[in-house]
């Protein structure tokens, strides 16, 4: 009776640990496939900073250029707008002395 016991207690404990042991290996491929899906996901996730980083690099780069060109363009406006307005006053200086010389030449003529 007692090695029957003994034997019912061996196999409740055998059963026991049967279960334990499979939910130990489905748990533990559970967490082998999530560890796998984490390191997919990282590896897209570096790949694509990776990316964001030469694309950042690209439109500073692209940024420094259309400062650069802008501050260019900004200083040759700034002599064509100085050269311009010297036109002008000339031009207009010039307008004042032709209706002086036109009030002149009436003035002479009407005489």
């Amino acid at each position: 009776v007692r090695l029957m016991e003994e034997a019912n207690e061996e196999a409740d404990h055998k059963g026991w640990c049967d279960s334990e042991l499979s939910t130990n290996e489905q748990t533990r491929k559970e967490k082998t496939e999530a560890v796998e899906t984490l390191h997919a996901e990282i590896d897209q996730l570096e790949a694509s900073i990776a990316k964001l980083t030469e694309d950042i690099s690209e439109l500073t780069k692209a940024v420094a250029e259309l400062q650069a060109a802008m501050a260019e363009a900004t200083t040759l406006r700034q002599g064509e707008k100085a050269a311009n307005e010297m036109t002008i006053k000339d031009a207009g200086e010039a307008q004042t002395a032709v209706a002086q010389a036109l009030t002149v030449l009436k003035e002479f003529y009407a005489k």
